[in-house]
């Protein structure tokens, strides 16, 4: 698939969305990709999750390894498609962390895949865990990249089915919040 390609795909599915949102991070954007939107086709996500696995084929994959919640799926197609195992990490007070008795082992080749990055820091959290564990991450597989190729993983390399240059304000700084625009409910069409 082009880049092309799967922003269509991501537009044929609502997944991009325009309005006023408060994102993950605390920013607000005129942008919202709600992958759910996408993923809720599993001929999509298995298509999208080949791609990821073809980036990175040749990096002799251990595990795959993705953050709660979109992270799961992508984790278990990006696995799939690599004939590998796929875990998770979620939260626990507040920080990543391994759970449900998953672990690595010294030195495993871990990729890393997230479905949206905006700021990179639950990648850069899980990148963490993986390291802690004594793993080495090979790599990063992103859905999309909305940082406009800002966000950074250190030594670890990645690579995004989709960038998008998509502009984020500061709550105090945000020309929709200036202008009265509404908040738009995240994942919803505002209808």
């Amino acid at each position: 698939m082009t880049e092309q390609e799967v922003k269509n795909l991501l537009l044929k599915t609502n997944a991009i969305m325009e309005g006023h949102f408060l994102l993950t991070s605390g920013l607000h954007s005129p942008i919202y990709v709600e992958k759910f939107n996408v993923l809720q086709h599993p001929e999509y996500t298995e298509a999208l999750c080949r791609e990821i696995a073809a980036q990175f084929a040749d990096k002799n994959i251990q595990t795959v390894v993705g953050p709660m919640t979109g992270g799961i799926l992508l984790a278990h197609e990006v696995g799939k498609a690599l004939g590998t195992r796929a875990i998770f990490t979620e939260r626990v007070d507040g920080r990543m962390a391994f759970r449900r008795g998953f672990s690595l082992q010294k030195g495993e080749r871990v990729l890393v895949v997230e479905d949206i990055v905006t700021t990179g820091g639950s990648v850069k959290e899980v990148i963490d865990v993986v390291k802690s564990e004594g793993a080495v991450p090979v790599g990063v597989g992103l859905l999309v990249d909305r940082s406009g190729g800002k966000a950074d993983f250190g030594d670890v390399p990645h690579k995004a089915l989709l960038n998008l240059e998509v502009k984020t304000y500061k709550p105090e700084d945000c020309p929709l919040c200036k202008n009265n625009v509404p908040m738009t409910r995240r994942g919803r069409t505002g209808k």
